[in-house]
């Protein structure tokens, strides 16, 4: 379980005064030692990139073989202050980011070391601004994509998953979370069926897989409608990434407070870190890597959908 370190999380997170020293303290608290704080000054304001990377027994830290998990928290901010006061639904992402480098580094600490590295990335920002968006209001960010995937997606990342509250729609109609087909360079390729099992285990329920458009995949600031942000790591790698949603039955807005389900939270934290055992083990696969090669002798690359146009 995975509760204390989602509710120590909440605890430094809601907070209009929070920044990513605090978080990085927490952090050190938990026994994860190597945390990176870097703040950006945006257009619409500040935030503060928060990197942790956890090392495994067998991973590159430690010049072993095991593949790295990257898992990034995506969101726009932890709060729309001062138009709304508190923590906002879209601040789910960073919350559950943070409480899983919370549960690894404890784990670790008491001697259970995963076999690979674990990179957690994301952004600590109380004040962001609202956008217009359909059916409902978006949270905006202070910073740029391009600035966000500079800092939250590292080239040492093998794999990704990218957490992020999708609520603010009518396509995913269930409460919990959601995971993505995996996308790889423009390919939007088979849902993986290791990660289907691992969400059943951790749910005991049937698994829930929500739609892609090409529109979802393609970078920030083309102009097309996006479902949100939590596809935009796969613009900036060429490392299979797989989008999970934390979802509700009815649209939420991002910025609405009162509106985090810390139950549906602690179920992601558990859900990437059974992920992050088995990926890192060699025992779970984000895609079928001869049939993604075929794909590309067939049909060629497609990593032309992960720039913003025009060439």
């Amino acid at each position: 379980m995975a509760w204390r370190q989602v509710l120590d999380a909440f605890d430094v997170l809601d907070s209009p005064q929070v920044a990513g020293e605090e978080v990085a303290l927490l952090l050190k608290r938990y026994g994860v030692d190597d945390v990176t704080v870097t703040s950006v000054e945006g257009e619409k304001g500040s935030t503060d990139f928060v990197k942790a990377v956890i090392p495994g027994s067998a991973g590159r830290t430690a010049g072993g073989p095991a593949p790295t998990l990257g898992i990034v928290g995506r969101l726009g901010g932890l709060g729309a202050r001062p138009e709304r006061i508190g923590f906002v639904s879209d601040g789910d992402g960073a919350l559950a980011a943070i409480a899983c480098a919370l549960k690894l580094g404890a784990m670790r600490q008491k001697g259970d070391v995963l076999p690979g590295d674990t990179i957690v990335a994301t952004h600590i920002c109380p004040r962001a601004p609202t956008e217009p968006h359909e059916p409902v209001p978006f949270m905006g960010s202070p910073v740029a994509m391009n600035v966000m995937n500079q800092y939250e997606v590292d080239a040492n990342m093998d794999a990704i998953l990218s957490i992020d509250t999708t609520k603010g729609n009518r396509i995913i109609n269930t409460r919990g979370f959601a995971i993505s087909p995996t996308v790889k360079e423009g390919y939007i390729l088979r849902v993986s069926e290791d990660l289907l099992d691992l969400m059943q285990v951790v749910t005991g329920r049937l698994p829930a897989v929500f739609p892609l458009s090409l529109q979802d995949i393609t970078p920030y600031g083309n102009g097309v409608f996006h479902l949100n942000s939590i596809m935009q790591p796969a613009t900036a790698t060429s490392a299979p990434v797989v989008g999970v949603a934390i979802t509700t039955e009815v649209p939420v807005p991002g910025s609405a407070t009162g509106a985090s389900h810390m139950e549906d939270v602690e179920s992601v934290v558990r859900f990437c870190l059974e992920v992050a055992k088995a990926y890192g083990a060699g025992k779970c696969r984000f895609y079928d890597h001869e049939e993604y090669t075929r794909l590309v002798n067939l049909y060629g690359e497609l990593s032309r959908f992960q720039r913003l146009g025009g060439s």
